[in-house]
């Protein structure tokens, strides 16, 4: 067997190949939705009903994406991703009609789903088999700063150069920086988990199965509307918009400040431990800012935050914990789904409860999340 890469070097790689995808798709809609909606005549409703639909797009392929991982390593698909996300940035700068924007997003649908966390996690699965979750920890530690990065990038180049020219600057980004690192990550050869053509082909949705689709699905629920709705649902409960902005910007640093808990303290326990704090801090959160109202806004978003950033680090690590990582990458494609779809109807459910019923929409949100909880908690902490 050809040697190893180091797990230093692969973590390095993937954090960076991971900041450059999330922050040239899934965030590039929220600086991207407004100039692209007023140069092509349409809402910004509609603009993200394309993003929606990308987004069901990558959750229908999760589960093929994480067999191919499983069959033949990670590194092919990651380089597709690339291609695909480079070819979705390509379409929307070349964009001047709704459907041409709508063929972007499917590109872009694709290689979220052929390139994002959960082909991520299955890449580190494969290579590194019950080991990888420290790895797993430390590239959500470096993409965690993929808005940071992402947003005032886009931003600047929207600002200077125009929209189209920024998403031809992302493409060429994936072209020159991404692909090259891809192709430097292990192979197939210096996998420690068996193929998946060895084991069971079939993966049952067994109750276990079940429980944990349910519990990120209704986590990821929380944490797509919160995105999209944070500063707005804050402003319901009396915040000012500078309060409401300023209290937003903690839950990036706080997400990180979690993960580096989660990799010293919380990884001496069962990853189901830090899964249930991390639905526990919503609630937690919402009752605080129901109870003091606007000077809780700055709290409600550092606990929502930490909460945050250890639920992606459980989406890859409870699985891996529960099953081993023979067919990890099958399963997180079949987990996986349910949560994307939640994440794709979040935005538009949480925009009609805040019109409805205003600052009451944090019932619904912290009752997704204890019901989240519930499902966990009803998970034994049993090892593979």
């Amino acid at each position: 067997m050809p040697s190893s890469p180091s797990r230093s070097s692969t973590v390095l790689l993937l954090g960076t190949t991971q900041t450059l995808a999330w922050a040239s798709s899934y965030y590039l809609p929220a600086v991207l939705a407004d100039p692209v909606s007023r140069e092509l005549g349409i809402t910004s409703t509609a603009f993200f009903a394309a993003f929606s639909a990308s987004l069901l797009a990558s959750a229908m392929i999760g589960p093929k994406v994480g067999r191919t991982i499983d069959n033949l390593g990670g590194r092919q698909v990651l380089l597709l991703s690339n291609g695909f996300i480079a070819a979705g940035l390509v379409t929307m700068a070349l964009a001047h009609h709704p459907i041409v924007l709508w063929l972007a997003w499917l590109f872009l649908g694709i290689g979220m789903g052929l390139g994002l966390y959960d082909a991520a996690f299955a890449t580190l699965g494969r290579i590194y088999g019950a080991e990888a979750r420290s790895s797993i920890t430390a590239i959500t530690l470096m993409a965690g700063f993929a808005s940071t990065i992402g947003w005032p990038l886009s931003g600047w180049g929207i600002a200077t150069i125009g929209w189209r020219e920024t998403c031809l600057a992302w493409a060429a980004a994936h072209v020159v920086i991404g692909l090259p690192l891809n192709c430097c990550l292990p192979g197939a050869a210096h996998a420690a988990a068996p193929p998946a053509e060895t084991s069971d082909p079939s993966v049952r949705w067994d109750r276990p199965m079940l429980l944990i689709a349910f519990a990120m699905a209704s986590a990821w629920m929380v944490t797509a509307a919160m995105a999209a709705h944070l500063p707005r649902l804050l402003q319901t409960i009396g915040a000012t918009g500078t309060e409401a902005i300023a209290a937003s910007v903690l839950i990036g640093p706080a997400q990180v400040i979690a993960r580096i808990v989660e990799a010293g303290i919380l990884r001496r326990y069962h990853p189901l431990l830090s899964a249930r704090l991390a639905t526990l801090a919503h609630p937690v959160a919402a009752t605080f800012l129901a109870l003091l109202g606007p000077i809780a806004a700055a709290p409600f978003a550092v606990l929502h935050g930490a909460g945050n950033g250890i639920l992606t680090i459980a989406r890859g690590t409870v699985p891996l914990a529960m099953f081993g990582p023979r067919n990890y990458g099958y399963r997180l494609g079949l987990i996986g789904a349910p949560a994307r779809m939640s994440q794709a109807a979040a935005p538009l459910l949480f925009g009609i409860l805040i019109d409805s019923i205003g600052a009451w929409t944090l019932c619904a949100s912290a009752a997704l999340s204890l019901g989240s909880l519930i499902a966990l908690m009803l998970l034994p902490e049993r090892k593979a």
